[in-house]
């Protein structure tokens, strides 16, 4: 039997990044990036105006002066007249001639003149070249690194490839994840009778899964000790079982292994515990950092925090617990801190322990009791910015 750590580095020493494809910048979101991308051209490729203004000349000082023109975004600039302003948005090429944007604050209109241009009276003095103006390459300059390799794409990263002209990229295969449910009670939701659960049934599953190019196969069920318990035989047969028990509640059937495949990578089974709650506790601790690591994450681990009981929790003396929690930002007599809350009944079977649940609570093997108020450790399964959370928070330090 091994400890959960253990399980986890067994499992990221073997499972490795899946190969690289390039696509679309668009097709990229949540993928991760197989190597780093460079800028095509610099951000901003021209001198860009900062705010809503005018474009001026900084040697011309305060005074009134006609506008010759608007420039917005998007725009091909224009050169800008001896004695004129051009009104130009923010992000505008600035016109050739002018080397400064005064701000719409720093201005009055003045009318008309006889030409019928808009008269604005320039307040602001001793304007320096530069002022309020983005420089070429200010942002980014062509050919430096934007994004590394093993950077999750966001909606953010799109809008800097698209603004840096990377129209494609090599990101890392999504991988290919079988699912296998086993067990006499298994039976589709609509289905009015059960469809009885056979070995034979459960071997071709496992070579179909094997066959289609699987990079994971998950088996639900069929890990344990019971007399229809196939899979730890069936995997025993087929490939390695590096760990067939782990020091946990719940999950302790929890199996990990390897299928090899001619000329290619082997197939990565997990064998999660049948109990719904086993199954999920599970997946989050083991399977989704191995999914993770195959979509090439530099760090597949789960993020690790810090909360305060809000009730007693009894501690069990075989076996580390992962309790279920909701983590939520209280102002209390520490300032504002993560505060979790049990889910309540923690049998294996209760799915409700997972309702609404965004942490595990590492609760250490032990004969006792962590009282109210106790600090745990506790693993990210859920959102927290879903928590909501004051505009004035200032979390503790140590605990978020």
């Amino acid at each position: 039997m091994v400890s959960v750590p253990e399980a986890v580095r067994t499992v990221l020493g073997l499972v490795k990044p899946l190969e690289a494809e390039e696509v679309d910048f668009e097709a990229a979101l949540g993928r991760v990036l197989a190597a780093d991308v460079q800028a095509d051209e610099p951000i901003p490729a021209y001198r860009a105006s900062i705010k809503d203004g005018y474009a001026v000349r900084s040697t011309d000082g305060p005074g009134v002066y006609p506008v010759a023109f608007e420039a917005f975004a998007g725009q091909a600039p224009e050169a800008l007249p001896e004695g004129c302003i051009a009104y130009i948005g923010t992000g505008g090429p600035l016109p050739e001639g002018a080397d400064a944007v005064v701000q719409i604050e720093d201005s009055i209109e003045q009318g008309q003149d006889e030409q019928g241009r808009r008269l604005v009276k320039i307040l602001l003095e001793g304007l320096k070249p530069g002022h309020d103006v983005r420089e070429i390459g200010s942002d980014v300059q062509a050919g430096e690194r934007i994004l590394p390799a093993g950077q999750r794409i966001g909606a953010a990263e799109i809008g800097i490839l698209a603004g840096s002209g990377a129209v494609r990229v090599r990101v890392h295969r999504r991988p290919l994840v079988a699912v296998l449910s086993t067990g006499d009670e298994v039976r589709e939701p609509a289905a009015r009778s059960l469809s009885p659960g056979q070995e034979a049934a459960t071997r071709a599953a496992f070579a179909r899964a094997k066959d289609e190019g699987s990079d994971a196969l998950l088996v639900t069920g069929g890990v344990s000790m019971g007399q229809r318990d196939y899979v730890k035989p069936l995997l025993e047969q087929a490939g390695t079982v590096h760990f067939g028990k782990v020091l946990m509640k719940p999950g302790k059937p929890l199996t990990f292994a390897d299928v090899a495949r001619p000329g290619g990578a082997p197939m990565f089974v997990f064998g999660l515990p049948g109990n719904p709650v086993s199954g999920l506790v599970t997946f989050n601790l083991v399977v989704r950092p191995a999914l993770r690591r195959m979509q090439g994450w530099a760090d597949p681990s789960l993020r690790r925090v810090h909360a305060r009981l809000d009730c007693d929790i009894k501690q069990d003396p075989v076996r580390p617990e992962y309790h279920r929690a909701v983590g939520a930002w209280r102002r209390g007599e520490h300032g504002w801190e993560l505060v979790a809350s049990s889910t309540g009944g923690q049998v294996s079977s209760r799915l409700l322990s997972m309702r609404s649940a965004n942490l595990l609570l590492e609760i250490p093997k032990r004969k006792g009791v962590l009282v109210k108020g106790t600090i745990v450790s506790a693993l990210v399964i859920g959102d927290l910015g879903e928590m909501p959370v004051p505009d004035d928070v200032e979390p503790t330090p140590g605990f978020a």
